[in-house]
């Protein structure tokens, strides 16, 4: 597999707005880290889950309570565009992903996690790791640490290429953690391979 590199990234933009400046800007769409859930959007979005458990399906934001807590007490609600496309697939960035509210016992919204979706096309799931890419380019490319892993037993590269690292970066506002991977492990079918990319976009501690 070749890599498309920065490339592809500068082409295809996220429709992201960045969290720095003086005014609160939304991260997402509509959607805001620090808002109240009683002022998230009433229309334009549907198929509302308990992103920990999803058989369990809830009307809208308001019923966020059904959700079980996760460790750090936040409830992740996951939702889709509605779109009325026949796939029911939500693109952010050109790239298929599955998104998820993180909500907090005060009705206010602690976090955003948005991850490429593992379930799409072949042709774009092997992109999924440049997603990363275009994160740092819209959020601001300075400013992060970042942690890799090397290669292992069950993890080695896909067409040569391999990727494994955490990144985190911190600004007045907002804390911003983004795991990208790319390999696979070799006992297993070649079209068997992870590519994804996971990014949660915090309240900034404080």
């Amino acid at each position: 597999m070749k890599s498309h590199g920065p490339v592809l990234a500068a082409a295809i933009l996220l429709p992201l707005c960045a969290a720095a400046g003086p005014a609160p800007q939304n991260d997402l769409r509509e959607f805001r880290v620090g808002m109240p859930v009683s002022a998230l959007p009433q229309s334009g979005y549907g198929a509302f889950a308990c992103a920990n458990d999803s058989s369990r399906k809830i009307e809208d934001w308001q019923d966020y309570k059904a959700c079980p807590a996760a460790s750090d007490g936040l409830r992740a609600v996951s939702f889709r565009y509605d779109t009325g496309s026949d796939d029911g697939q939500t693109i952010v960035g050109g790239q298929p992903v599955t998104l998820a509210l993180l909500i907090d016992d005060s009705a206010g919204v602690a976090g955003l996690r948005i991850e490429t979706d593992p379930h799409t096309r072949l042709y774009l799931h092997k992109k999924a790791y440049l997603f990363a890419l275009q994160v740092r380019a819209r959020f601001g490319d300075d400013g992060w640490t970042c942690r890799k892993t090397e290669p292992t037993a069950t993890e080695q590269p896909v067409g040569g290429v391999f990727v494994n690292e955490h990144c985190e970066k911190l600004t007045e506002s907002r804390r911003f953690l983004l795991d990208r991977q790319l390999f696979r492990d070799p006992a297993k079918d070649l079209r068997d391979f992870t590519d994804a990319t996971q990014l949660t976009i915090l309240k900034a501690p404080g």
